[in-house]
């Protein structure tokens, strides 16, 4: 037997339940995964609420963990019983002690780089890999705004930007906020509840404004985004936080200088083994030498049974940097 979080329906972080099951084996294509830390992310939050209901319920929850491979799938050629590996691309269940996931969407784990840090930055750490490398490729000495960039997707952004040479403009909502991600590695932060983003875009820049945001905020950002980008820019809006955008006027886009605007996820740049090795190979190389540094604090670890309060937490906007359960 083991144990997994479940929830039979929508709402708040009190929905989700810790029940046993037994771990079916793994289908051809798969390997079964002893998890030792799983990754919290937004998204789970509006799987968990319904904004993006899931398949059936009730349902697991979560898409990233990293652990040992306890069984393999006749056809798994490339991953063995015993070998660490991340994975970020599961179907629904990771919020569990045991989960079995398709081989191609597994990425074996360098020595080098822990179990936590793993979890707590392989989603993460992809996103920033397809939104700087793939959507729009980020040069040396360009400067770009990231909104919430102190979250567990900015402060990699944060890192990753300053690797690469980049100005990374970033937002967040208090000095402490503002304090971590210049540590990380931003070249400029903008409070956003007491500065006017798009104004201080335009002195940051020398009036030329960017040629890319890239914007997880949703609802509240969308016309101030808009507003930061130069003639024939490019809108990035990769997440939700304050709801989703919706309704949009397409003459808008003409109107602020014949912009551009992708709804990108990860399920869309990585579909192969292929484009997994490439990404993941970039993204361990970042954090086996040090260039980007992932530390969870011990407030944002939280035992697997309280996956309610990791909620809670999170949801809470007190959070800073990634959040993992601990089986």
């Amino acid at each position: 037997m083991a144990t997994r979080i479940e929830f039979s329906q929508h709402g708040g972080p009190d929905v989700l339940k810790a029940v046993e099951f037994t771990p079916g084996d793994p289908a051809e294509n798969e390997v079964q995964v002893e998890n030792k830390a799983i990754g919290i992310n937004y998204i789970d939050t509006y799987i968990r609420s319904g904004l993006y209901p899931p398949p059936s319920m009730p349902s697991g929850l979560g898409t990233e963990a990293a652990g040992v491979v306890s069984k393999t799938g006749s056809a798994v050629k490339h991953i063995k019983e015993g070998d660490r590996v991340v994975y970020a691309q599961s179907a629904l269940g990771a919020y569990s002690e045991v989960h079995n996931v398709p081989a191609d969407k597994v990425a074996v784990l360098p020595n080098a780089i822990s179990y936590e840090q793993a979890a707590a930055s392989f989603l993460k750490g992809l996103t920033v890999f397809y939104l700087l490398r793939k959507t729009y490729e980020i040069k040396p000495d360009e400067m770009f705004l990231f909104h919430a960039a102190a979250g567990g997707v900015g402060l990699i952004a944060c890192q990753w930007a300053k690797a690469l040479g980049a100005k990374l403009i970033g937002t967040a909502g208090s000095a402490e906020k503002m304090q971590r991600a210049k540590q990380a590695g931003a070249w400029q932060m903008i409070n956003y509840r007491e500065e006017n983003v798009p104004e201080r875009i335009r002195e940051l820049t020398g009036g030329k404004k960017v040629r890319v945001v890239y914007d997880s905020v949703g609802k509240d950002t969308w016309e101030s985004s808009l507003d930061c980008l130069q003639r024939r820019g490019l809108m990035v809006s990769f997440g939700n936080a304050s709801g989703p955008v919706t309704g949009v006027n397409l003459g808008i886009l003409n109107q602020k200088g014949s912009l551009y605007v992708t709804r990108p996820s990860l399920n869309g740049y990585l579909t192969n083994r292929e484009e997994m090795d490439e990404a993941s190979n970039e993204l361990f190389s970042l954090i086996a030498s040090g260039v980007i540094k992932v530390d969870v604090t011990e407030q944002q670890r939280f035992p697997l049974a309280e996956a309610a309060r990791a909620h809670q937490t999170l949801e809470s906007r007190t959070t800073q940097g990634s959040s993992l359960l601990i089986p």
